[in-house]
């Protein structure tokens, strides 16, 4: 794994270089949503990377921060996927559950609803303000900077921030 990539890699630089920053992204996401999941920071590293060298001849990124952003999404996508298999898994795969207690059921919240609620918010804010979703990713999943987010989209700061304050505002109806 820490060979050099090849030239025509999509790969901002050699393997060993972007690994501490994937795995200060990981720790972020796995804070972001709880960590009540088995995944752990190396893990979910190790397992955004197979999902990324999947696809390695189908990518390019134009800079090394739109790498960072892609694999801060797919890092996303693996923590749901793993939420969703243990909710699965818990509350016995498709079958119905069922409380004798309906006040009990109202309070009955998983650990992982609110990452999944989160994920299906910024699913809906993708359809319908794509950048602003770019920017919640970029910022709040993988930690990057205003400078670095503004970098890597063609804008400035002053825009991002404005994104990131209607992001804000559009998510919280959305939750």
């Amino acid at each position: 794994m820490d060979a050099a990539m090849p030239p025509d890699s999509p790969w901002p630089t050699e393997w060993s270089e972007a690994y501490p920053e994937l795995k200060k992204i990981a720790r972020a996401r796995l804070h972001a949503s709880g960590a009540h999941n088995a995944l752990n920071t190396t893990a979910l590293v190790n397992e955004s990377y197979l999902r990324l060298s999947e696809r390695v001849g189908q990518l390019s990124f134009a800079s090394p921060g739109h790498f960072y952003a892609y694999a801060a999404r797919v890092m996303r996508s693996v923590i749901v996927d793993e939420l969703r298999a243990s909710l699965a898994e818990r509350r016995g795969g498709g079958a119905d559950h069922v409380t004798l207690d309906t006040v009990v059921a109202g309070q009955l919240v998983s650990p992982g609803d609110d990452t999944l609620q989160i994920d299906t918010a910024l699913t809906a804010l993708a359809a319908v303000e794509p950048r602003l979703a770019q920017v919640v990713e970029m910022r709040y999943f993988a930690g990057m900077t205003d400078l670095e987010i503004a970098e890597a989209l063609g804008l400035t700061d002053r825009t991002v921030r404005r994104d990131w304050d209607k992001a804000r505002a559009l998510l919280r109806t959305m939750v």
